[in-house]
């Protein structure tokens, strides 16, 4: 199932994950994550499913940062609460999704890394 979001979707998981914290601060963040997931051929070798988009919207939201704290989380959860609404749940090793998190942040996992370990989390 190709499943597109679009702002207010990630509005309302930041309502959900985070309802008494800041608001969104950069919402050019979340339009950029949006439009980023809904990219077909990011690569040539490149296999666009739930996964791909997923980690397209966590990494994303990682790296730009549209709140001013608890991108980490934000990202995270996004990315668990998309491959759910996708149809294919994950059950990443305890721990798995912070390191992961960690991992974007500091660049040692691109969107590609990122894709391949939540698809190996799906259950």
């Amino acid at each position: 199932m190709e499943l597109h979001i679009d702002i207010r979707w990630l509005l309302e998981r930041q309502a959900d994950i985070l309802p008494k914290h800041p608001e969104v601060h950069d919402f050019s963040a979340l339009v950029a994550a949006v439009a980023r997931h809904r990219v077909n051929t990011p690569r040539i070798d490149t296999l666009t499913d739930a996964a791909w988009r997923a980690a397209a919207l966590m990494s994303s939201l990682l790296r730009l940062r549209p709140l001013p704290a608890r991108n980490a989380l934000f990202g995270a959860a996004v990315a668990v609460a998309y491959m759910d609404a996708s149809g294919q749940g994950i059950d990443p090793p305890y721990g798995a999704l912070i390191d992961l998190a960690r991992d974007i942040d500091t660049g040692r996992a691109d969107v590609y890394d990122t894709a391949d370990r939540i698809r190996s989390w799906r259950i």
